[in-house]
């Protein structure tokens, strides 16, 4: 993977990365701001302030006019919230490259967020908080970052409640992007067909307008759990739908490569230990897996799964059966070998396209403040050995480590709480 990288004079980081066996370019404006950065009493707003960006501008202040813009070049275009960032893309036909940079920095420089529009999208915001209650497995996975961390940031849903949304004022809004949309706490990525020097100078004259100011800091995730956590919310679903976390690391910590690595064992894909155990042999489950999560204060190795009430309890006992095995057996090499060789493959195909290489420059910028070449990542990932997944299970795979949440009927607890006490 080549780019290059410049911080131009108002402070602003660009990374340019050149594709020529392409037509396509993909740009990337990603800005250090969620929900983790937000109080109660405007819980939403980083997600409210997402919408209201494509809402009109002074130089397209017509309704629906940057969409059409957008849907006559047959880009694709999207924005997302998370919890410690905000991202905005295009991705269109490289041609069309400088119509998609004007809007982007249009739409980020220049809003109206006029008041009628801001009321109108209110409305748009709780029907999509609406949406998302009529979908257990996004519910999940909120459910088990609400039990892990409970009354804080890192805990509330990045969209906010009904009731936080419709208390939040246009003036806190207005606060709001003036307080974290600054060039410090922002990066702008380009990948695809363009030629760097040009595609700097375009950006770094699109973006010149761009406030300045320092990038605010987030309240500190308090952690504490001193014995297995349980969270049910009953619901009436067709599947049960559960979450396994078990707390481990941040993204700054080494250990995290471990971690993935182990991760791809337990149910990374379809050779893993949990599709193999719970859905190919005891036919539990349709979806089943693991991952890593890892954010800048918190990680947890996350297990999930949709299972018949009736298995709910079951397949619980076999996850933890499966833990309890990798806890006293650990892994084989043949197993680390082949959960290498799955990554290194994996990593490969993520940057054939333009979109995955500046999702990826633009999260290593935004938060490491420097870009690890994929091969460096690999290299990381080679260095695991054995004895690293070892020291990893016996500090991961613990009782006052481990969190299990489901959409679910059922009410009854204690069975569950005594399976989790076994790990």
């Amino acid at each position: 993977m080549k780019f290059q990288k410049r911080t131009f004079k108002n402070g602003l980081r660009c990374v340019v990365a050149p594709m020529k066996d392409t037509e396509a370019v993909t740009l990337w404006a990603l800005f250090g701001t969620g929900s983790k950065y937000e109080t109660k009493k405007i819980s939403g707003i980083s997600h409210f302030l997402e919408h209201l960006f494509f809402k009109g501008t002074k130089s397209r202040p017509r309704p629906g006019q940057i969409w059409r813009e957008l849907d006559r070049i047959g880009a694709q275009k999207n924005a997302f919230t998370s919890k410690e960032y905000t991202g905005y893309y295009v991705k269109a036909a490289a041609k069309h490259f400088d119509i998609g940079l004007g809007i982007v920095s249009d739409i980020l420089i220049e809003p109206l967020f006029k008041k009628e529009e801001v009321e109108r999208e209110r409305g748009v915001i709780l029907q999509e908080i609406a949406m998302y209650e009529d979908n257990p497995q996004r519910q999940a996975y909120q459910l088990v970052e609400e039990l892990m961390y409970g009354d804080q940031p890192a805990g509330w849903d990045i969209s906010g409640t009904p009731e936080t949304v419709k208390g939040i004022a246009r003036k806190e809004i207005l606060k709001y992007k003036e307080s974290h949309y600054v060039t410090a706490n922002a990066v702008v990525v380009v990948a695809g067909n363009i030629d760097s020097e040009i595609a700097f100078g375009k950006i770094e004259k699109a973006f010149l307008k761009m406030p300045q100011g320092k990038k605010l800091h987030k309240a500190e995730v308090f952690e504490r759990q001193k014995k297995p956590g349980i969270q049910f919310k009953k619901k009436d679903v067709d599947q049960t739908h559960l979450r396994l976390a078990l707390r481990a690391y941040d993204m700054y910590d080494e250990r995290r490569y471990a971690l993935q690595v182990l991760a791809t064992i337990l149910g990374g894909n379809m050779s893993s230990y949990l599709w193999r155990e719970i859905r190919e042999k005891a036919g539990l489950a349709y979806y089943v897996g693991a991952s890593a999560d890892e954010a800048t204060d918190t990680g947890y190795l996350l297990t999930t799964a949709g299972v018949s009430h009736a298995n709910f309890l079951k397949t619980v006992k076999k996850i933890v059966e499966i833990l309890k095995h990798i806890k006293s057996k650990g892994v084989a090499q043949r197993e680390l070998d082949f959960a290498k060789e799955f990554i290194r493959g994996s990593m490969a195909l993520a940057f054939e396209t333009t979109d995955d290489v500046a999702t990826f420059l633009a999260s290593q910028e935004l938060f490491y403040g420097r870009i690890m070449a994929p091969q460096d990542i690999l290299a990381k990932i080679e260095k695991v050995g054995r004895r690293d997944i070892i020291g990893i299970v016996k500090d991961v795979f613990r009782r006052d480590k481990i969190n299990l949440a489901a959409i679910t009927p059922e009410e009854n607890t204690a069975d569950y709480e005594n399976v989790l006490n076994t790990l």
